[in-house]
């Protein structure tokens, strides 16, 4: 999970131990890997790039700006946790996406947009037809629509799971279509005329006015890995797909728009260097036990290596692939892999987590019922922005790459969080142990195996911040059941 959560996204990536005080917290800068491992990471200074220094005391001015656009009531009955975890529903997982206008959540079978320069409430759809254990595990938007994948059981003699691609029409919420898709695969272009959808064994874009077959391009017999860049779909070619260990040995780069098909394969060997974890401008990125390889994504020329990497994301505004070594955040050309930017984490002591680069701007999230957002600017090396009382925050998370907390066309990152916690439920009177008869030895007790502080393992499909294990941003005075409800749960607009 660490692995695939580290692809296509800005990762965190543990620096340390916590202070006991939030503003300490906050001016740490630090990458922590999206996903449910808090494995800590050790420190090291970026080559090729000076150490920044520490940020400490002075790092931010007296007085910043808020970080808060809107902030909107959620439907539907929500817990918090400690830790990553954060605001989540009581029951299920939900999925969030924002783009166009529009911030759609998703959760049991239930979508609703809102308009996300206001946060109003403009539509609620309820996804029907589907068998009874059906969920959604997937939400992205799109110019004039919305898509929602939905998974559950086949029920033929190969049970499996399946899933349907549920296409809702924006700003009415009306449902427009529905498409069969890869379990890993969904929607990966839509308009108001068609929607493409990646299959396991082939890419289709249908008609949304009929429903019709407009082209479609296979993919060979097994699932494969995607990523999409702009206006294109690269897929891998790899004899074993993307749950294999075969290489990859050829890139199929379709147009979303008139389904045109260019097969690319790497000039200087026979594979390309890894699997495919990125796209952007152009550039696709391969990661490997060694580092990250980038190639063109037209020639499959080699176009730059560097060594101990993981690829963290991008940012769109500022042009830039983030990478992280080590504990540092390095900002690269895409094209030539010159270090434009580094964020070091080897000179700062505490703890806290850095989720999406905007415009240079890194945005932090403090965990726990003392929650604060803050914005790193990684040109002036302090925070600029910052906005308290978030408690609980929690980012969501598409691994695909499309979807999730963060616009991609603009600095609005969507959140949610709790203002106000629901009371504890009271502790069961204890029983009485009964007592034990005269000459009976007493049994010694049995384990179930179940140890309650083991952290809780998220499946593929979960948003990336779930863990039950408690932050050590919490005190223990403001630490939570796993199951404690929200009484005020929030969508929370962020404006980087």
């Amino acid at each position: 999970m660490r692995r695939h959560a580290a692809r296509g996204i800005l990762g965190r990536v543990r620096l340390g131990t916590a202070g006991s005080s939030p503003r300490l917290r906050r001016w740490a800068l630090a990458v922590v890997l999206v996903g449910v491992a808090l494995v800590p990471y050790p420190s090291l200074t970026a080559a090729g790039a000076p150490p920044v220094s520490a940020c400490r005391s002075g790092c931010r001015p007296g007085s910043v700006p808020g970080l808060v656009s809107w902030a909107t009531p959620l439907a539907g009955s929500w817990d918090v946790a400690s830790g990553l975890t954060g605001t989540v529903p009581a029951a299920g997982l939900a999925y969030l996406s924002v783009g166009d206008g529009v911030v759609a959540v998703g959760a049991g079978l239930t979508v609703t947009g809102y308009s996300s320069k206001t946060g109003a409430l403009r539509w609620r759809a309820t996804l029907t037809g589907f068998p009874a254990g059906a969920a959604i595990v997937s939400v992205r938007t799109w110019p004039g629509e919305v898509t929602a994948g939905v998974s559950y059981q086949s029920s033929g003699a190969a049970r499996g799971p399946e899933r349907t691609e549920v296409v809702l029409s924006d700003p009415a919420g009306t449902q427009t279509g529905r498409y069969p898709a890869a379990v890993f695969g969904g929607a990966v272009a839509g308009s108001p005329q068609d929607t493409v959808i990646v299959g396991a064994t082939e890419v289709t874009s249908y008609d949304n006015a009929t429903g019709h077959i407009r082209w479609r391009r296979s993919t060979g017999p097994v699932a494969q890995a995607w990523r999409t860049d702009g206006g294109s779909l690269y897929v891998t070619d790899s004899a074993a797909g993307y749950v294999g260990s075969a290489p990859v040995t050829a890139l199929r780069r379709i147009d979303l728009a008139t389904g045109a098909e260019l097969l690319v394969r790497p000039l200087e060997s026979l594979s390309f260097a890894g699997t495919l974890s990125a796209a952007f401008d152009g550039v696709v990125l391969f990661s490997s036990a060694a580092g990250v390889a980038a190639y063109d994504g037209l020639t499959g020329d080699e176009l730059w290596t560097i060594n101990g990497t993981v690829p963290e994301g991008a940012d769109p505004r500022a042009g830039r692939i983030y990478l992280t070594r080590g504990s540092n955040l390095i900002g690269v050309n895409p094209w030539t892999g010159r270090i434009q930017a580094t964020a070091s984490g080897s000179a700062v002591d505490g703890s806290a987590g850095v989720y999406v680069v905007r415009s240079g701007v890194a945005l932090g999230l403090d965990q726990g019922a003392s929650g604060d957002a803050w914005g790193y600017d990684i040109a002036v090396q302090r925070v600029t922005l910052t906005s308290a009382g978030l408690g609980w925050p929690h980012y969501f998370v598409d691994l695909s790459g499309v979807g999730g907390s963060a616009d991609p066309a603009s600095n609005l990152v969507v959140i949610a969080a709790c203002t106000q916690l629901a009371p504890s439920a009271p502790a069961p009177p204890a029983q009485p142990t009964p007592a034990t008869p005269a000459g009976t030895a007493t049994p010694p007790a049995t384990s179930t195996g179940l140890n309650p502080a083991t952290p809780t393992t998220a499946s593929p499909g979960t948003s990336a911040s779930v863990s039950s294990t408690p932050s050590p941003s919490i005190t223990p005075s403001a630490a939570v059941s796993a199951a404690q409800g929200c009484l005020h749960p929030e969508l929370v607009a962020l404006n980087l």
